[in-house]
């Protein structure tokens, strides 16, 4: 069965057909970009997460984290589970990183800002 999908490689935000009983085909696209991101959103969806972590001895109480490339959807979940039970001590600088290898995947947890 044919799926449709809106394509966020661009601004364009073009609305793709992929039809995974024809080696999911890719229909809709106005650039050659969407293909790759059509195919890979039905078998393999992956996103970068995003979100923060608690910090001690800083005058922020929360530091802003980001995985450093795409994880599977399927593991965003647990990700968050983990990011929750962080606990960092202050000073930190952008691109620490937190957490290698984040649940076996190839991100890596890192820190998105400086903190005295």
């Amino acid at each position: 069965m044919v799926q449709e999908i809106i394509c966020i490689v661009c601004p364009r935000g073009c609305h793709l057909k992929v039809d995974p009983e024809n080696d999911y085909e890719v229909t809709g696209n106005s650039c050659p970009r969407g293909i790759p991101y059509g195919k890979a959103e039905l078998k393999n969806p992956t996103r970068v997460v995003t979100s923060t972590v608690k910090i001690k001895g800083a005058d922020l109480t929360r530091c802003p984290v980001k995985t450093d490339q795409a994880v599977p959807k399927a593991k965003m979940q647990e990700v968050m589970e983990l990011i929750n039970t962080i606990t960092l001590e202050a000073p930190v600088r952008v691109g620490d990183v937190i957490t290698k290898r984040i649940l076996d995947t190839d991100a890596n947890l890192v820190v998105c800002r400086d903190i005295s």
